[in-house]
């Protein structure tokens, strides 16, 4: 059975009892619905917490969107240096009509001072990761597909994690049609990128340097030793904030910490991050 399909703590180590029963202490502790998957990349210790709850992705479907773009890459149907024209002109998925995207709900402002003119597919991965730019999400899905991401997440062995929009799309969201994502389907992903398997050895090794750019890092990056580094990616909306990714500790492991509940990010960061640092407490001995 793989890993991320596990609903339990494989105990191959004296500390795992502990860790299980720390974590579970600090979610019961905080009111939050909360999901939890840990796997060591050498796959010694595992972990799982609700792993198959599903949860809104948020900012986590662009993990798979970038996947895609290295994966069309690799094909040759895209070259990462390809210009991309930057307008700000989407459709819904429910009856394609047109919405656009606002500066002021976005978490980076530098891509609409390209409206007009054109960006790398490279450039707009960036900022889709680094800084979760969803103006540059909506221009990267529309461009690849999200048919194609959701073939390749699944592909993959993603359980759980469903590509169906760009960001935005309020029709949707008013009619349920939502990413969504499980703690499982995330960590599977991510332990693909770990091992070299999601696209290949080299262009999964030039998405962890990617996601080592996060610049949020209030959540899994706050648990660990300052300079350790994370390869990661957040999602935050309304009373849900996510963080999941690759830490480069003595003992490298996949991490994903989903939360749904908590309105203030001030209180569901310092949650995930003492989850974080109880795992690295466990996975660095």
């Amino acid at each position: 059975m793989p890993w991320f399909l596990l609903s339990l703590l494989v105990f191959q180590s004296s500390s795992s009892p502990e860790l299980s029963a720390r974590i579970r202490q600090l979610i019961e502790s905080s009111g939050a619905e909360v999901a939890v998957a840990i796997r060591s990349v050498d796959g010694r210790v595992n972990l799982s917490i609700d792993p198959d709850k599903s949860f809104h992705a948020a900012s986590t479907m662009k993990v798979p969107i970038m996947i895609e773009l290295f994966r069309q890459a690799e094909a040759g149907r895209v070259k990462l240096d390809d210009q991309l024209a930057v307008r700000n002109e989407f459709h819904s998925i429910v009856d394609g009509s047109v919405y656009q995207m606002d500066v002021n709900e976005d978490s980076d402002g530098e891509v609409y001072k390209a409206v007009g003119k054109t960006m790398s597919l490279r450039l707009l991965c960036e900022a889709m990761i680094t800084v979760s730019s969803n103006f540059a999400a909506n221009l990267l899905i529309e461009k690849l597909g999200p048919a194609n991401v959701q073939a390749t997440v699944d592909r993959l062995g993603g359980t759980g994690v469903k590509v169906l929009r760009g960001v935005e799309d309020q029709k949707a969201f008013d009619k349920g049609l939502n990413n969504t994502t499980t703690a499982a389907g995330l960590a599977g992903l991510f332990a693909k990128l770990a091992a070299g398997e999601a696209v290949s050895a080299k262009a999964d090794a030039e998405m962890i340097a990617i996601l080592k750019r996060q610049k949020f890092t209030d959540a899994i990056p706050a648990g660990v030793p300052p300079g350790t580094p994370v390869a990661h990616k957040t999602g935050t909306i309304t009373r849900i904030h996510h963080d999941a990714g690759i830490v480069f500790g003595p003992k490298p492991y996949v991490i994903v910490v989903l939360v749904r509940g908590i309105q203030d990010q001030k209180v569901s960061g310092p949650l995930m991050a003492s989850i974080s640092r109880v795992a690295w407490t466990a996975l660095s001995k």
